[in-house]
């Protein structure tokens, strides 16, 4: 599921990007967290537009994704900035790197609890001591749609139909591939950080206004 992730991201790089144009509106408040002088970790940058979001900040910005194409887009949107191919799991940075990491709608890509944990870990060991993490993940069981996808892959699971974990599924992106996601719950994600040693700062959903889509945000301390 990581190599399919990957590869649908490197398909639909074009297309992708051009829907993710501005940073959501809803993740204004965010911004708060973010102090001048930050060294900040993007974390699943995509093709960088979380820089809009630190427009008028003096940070040190570095964006990591692990789509080569999406990486290209974004160093060609935003020259001059440093844009980095690499895997979340294995961050090619030292330990205590830096003041915060923003990971906007990432986690949910990454399979099995294992593979999350240490994405979790990873985070954790390049962050400075008393740094930020502020992460974002789709928040599928309110949607009636989503609801019946997760129903509907519960069932293939129990029928021995599909690989996919439970609270795994498949979604359809414009009909070109089907996308990995899991499906967090507020408390899974609230234990999953908490558990690897995080103080929770600040946590909750919000609902986007454009596609009533709904959302969990986390800001955690090490």
């Amino acid at each position: 599921m990581l190599r399919k992730t990957k590869e649908d991201y490197n398909l639909i790089s074009d297309q992708f990007s051009s829907t993710r144009y501005s940073v959501w509106p809803e993740l204004s408040s965010l911004g708060e967290y973010i102090k001048e002088g930050d060294k900040i970790l993007d974390l699943g940058c995509g093709n960088g537009r979380m820089l809009e979001f630190l427009k008028g900040k003096n940070v040190d910005y570095i964006g990591v994704d692990n789509s080569e194409k999406l990486i290209n887009i974004a160093r060609d949107k935003h020259p001059g900035i440093d844009f980095q191919v690499t895997d979340a799991l294995n961050l090619p940075f030292p330990d205590n790197s830096f003041d915060k990491i923003i990971s906007i709608a990432v986690l949910h890509h990454i399979p099995s609890d294992d593979f999350r944990e240490k994405f979790i870990k990873e985070a954790k060991r390049v962050l400075k001591p008393g740094g930020l993490l502020i992460i974002t993940v789709w928040d599928l069981w309110h949607k009636i749609t989503s609801f019946k996808r997760i129903i509907r892959f519960y069932l293939l699971k129990i029928l021995g139909k599909t690989k996919l974990d439970f609270n795994d599924v498949l979604v359809p992106w414009q009909k070109t591939v089907d996308r990995y996601i899991h499906c967090f719950t507020k408390s899974e994600l609230y234990k999953l950080v908490k558990n690897l040693g995080f103080e929770i700062i600040n946590f909750g959903t919000f609902r986007r206004k454009e596609t009533k889509n709904y959302n969990i945000f986390l800001i955690a301390k090490k």
